[in-house]
């Protein structure tokens, strides 16, 4: 079986594009506790758990582009709070969903969504 992906990495990963790779990194490590380093040349390489987001320079043919991501964490209230203090703006707080997850929502000030989620179980 031929090698497709690089080892240790999920087969979806999104990036983000932005003019202020620093500062979503920094984001990325106070809300999310993510670990990853800024990189001058190249992509950052943020693990949030067992996924990676890549955070990349604007320019040229890549625009700064708005994502949109749902990532599961442990305390979904609590990362909410961090979010808020690390200066992203609330959409939504912290509701119970039909469908089992806590879920919150926030823009950070790059422009990325979050939807913040704990699976607290079905009913």
């Amino acid at each position: 079986m031929s090698k497709f992906k690089r080892e240790g990495w999920p087969t979806l990963a999104p990036r983000i594009f932005t003019d202020d790779v620093a500062g979503v990194v920094g984001f990325l490590k106070s809300v999310f506790d993510a670990d990853g380093v800024f990189r001058a040349d190249g992509p950052a390489e943020m693990r949030i758990g067992d996924s990676i987001v890549m955070v990349s320079n604007g320019g040229g043919e890549r625009e700064p582009t708005a994502g949109f991501l749902y990532v599961y964490v442990p305390d979904a209230d609590e990362t909410y709070r961090r979010a808020i203090t690390a200066g992203a703006k609330s959409v939504e707080k912290a509701v119970d969903m039909p469908y089992g997850d806590r879920r919150a929502t926030v823009r950070d000030p790059w422009g990325n969504t979050w939807q913040i989620a704990t699976y607290k179980g079905d009913g």
